[in-house]
């Protein structure tokens, strides 16, 4: 990359574009979102163990995940600099429709931990969505679009979990044929009207140095300033959200005792209130306040509901948290604007490659240490009884996401009113 600010499109961006990429984004979260409520049921049915255990197991699941997504989203996002958005996208959700029919069929959690490993290698389907909305859309509207892809991905948590939940209560498989048939739907969709992004004059050679999980930070850590710097900024708030992703159906079945009806319910209004979020607030909030103030509001927000999640005794406290975690969901999409509003037009692939990287390293850190806290912190063998612990390191980690975005008050960005 070089410090040269992104070209900015000469037109506003074509409606169908947009439409098309939104609705990709959300046919896949609504797929990831029908499986989470089961997942528990999956792991102590094929491993045989406890609640505690599985939160273990569910950890290193979601590790596997990331760290092929690790190895390999440099790779994909390069050859989207190189090749276009469109065939990295399908090739994205292909591999989700195989990992989705292997964990239904599968015998063992070995074959399962076989489908998470190739739902990660070609899981690029969200940093590419990010790349294609950076093609299309002018610098000051991209916190705006980029709010969309959090209400399309808010829709499917709507819909998912409380489907799931639902679909899931006679055979725990069934939300996983579901999750493949939605994703078949996807591709089909993506192969026959998803138009591509990125024009032959803005694409740039493949470089095998610059797709490799060392040499895409390498590239990052050459631009220095203020995007090395919000890049730390949004590895600290990806690892701080881990608790949510990695605990929450074995946290909330532990300590309020829900079933996967009710983990479905409390997803779905998470998914709710980032439908509101980022479909009306992110755009109005940017315009007040620019995107630095709005970013750090967010982390703040975030903080604050994992604070609550940490201490809350009992179900309605956990509402609260829902309520004011809704505020984080403005961080991603103005984070996003000020990133790409700091790289090349023939490189925004690359950003969002190095993104999942610093994301994917989150991904392989979290989850592993937070259920392995939750396992400790919990259960009759707990040292401390302390169940809400994981939360706690998530309310200090956003402090933490918080802080490094202050140190960047002072550091001009590119994009308008930003500061």
């Amino acid at each position: 990359m070089t410090t040269q600010a992104a070209a900015e499109p000469s037109a506003e961006p074509p409606r169908r574009a947009l439409l098309f990429i939104v609705i990709t984004v959300f046919l896949d979260s609504l797929g990831i979102g029908l499986f989470i409520p089961v997942m528990p049921v999956l792991v102590m049915t094929l491993t045989g163990a406890t609640l505690s255990q599985a939160a273990t197991i569910g950890g290193w699941l979601i590790m596997a995940y990331a760290l092929a997504q690790f190895l390999f989203s440099p790779l994909l996002g390069n050859l989207s600099d190189r090749f276009g958005r469109r065939p990295v996208l399908l090739l994205s959700v292909a591999g989700s429709a195989v990992n989705f029919l292997i964990a239904a069929f599968a015998p063992t959690i070995a074959i399962v931990f076989v489908g998470r490993i190739i739902a990660g290698l070609f899981g690029a389907s969200y940093s590419t969505a990010y790349a294609y909305i950076a093609d299309v859309t002018p610098p000051h509207k991209r916190a705006e679009n980029f709010g969309l892809v959090g209400v399309a991905f808010g829709l499917g948590f709507i819909f998912g979990p409380a489907i799931g939940g639902i679909i899931g209560a006679e055979d725990y498989r069934i939300p996983f044929f579901a999750a493949a048939g939605l994703a078949a739907t996807n591709f089909l969709l993506g192969l026959f009207i998803l138009p591509e992004s990125l024009p032959e004059s803005r694409r740039r050679p493949f470089d095998w140095k610059r797709a490799t999980p060392l040499g895409s930070l390498r590239q990052l850590r050459k631009l220095g300033g203020p995007l090395a710097g919000l890049a730390i900024v949004i590895f600290l708030w990806q690892l701080s959200i881990q608790a949510q992703h990695s605990i929450w159906p074995y946290y909330s079945a532990y300590r309020y005792g829900w079933t996967p009806f009710e983990v479905g319910v409390s997803l779905a209004s998470v998914g709710m209130l980032a439908v509101v979020v980022n479909g009306l607030l992110v755009k109005r909030a940017v315009r007040q306040l620019g995107e630095w103030r709005t970013a750090l509001i967010g982390t703040l927000a975030g903080a604050t509901t994992f604070a609550i999640y940490g201490f809350a005794s009992v179900p309605q406290l956990v509402f609260l948290g829902i309520a004011i975690g809704a505020i984080g969901g403005l961080t991603v999409p103005a984070m996003q604007a000020m990133l790409t509003s700091l790289a090349p037009a023939n490189e925004q692939g690359e950003l969002q490659g190095a993104i999942a990287v610093l994301s994917s390293i989150s991904v392989i850190i979290g989850p592993p240490v937070m259920s392995h806290i939750f396992s400790r912190f919990s259960g009759p063998e707990a040292a401390i009884y302390a169940p809400g612990a994981p939360y706690y390191l998530s309310s200090l980690l956003a402090l933490a996401a918080a802080a490094m975005l202050i140190r960047q008050r002072r550091i001009p960005l590119t994009a308008a009113a930003t500061l």
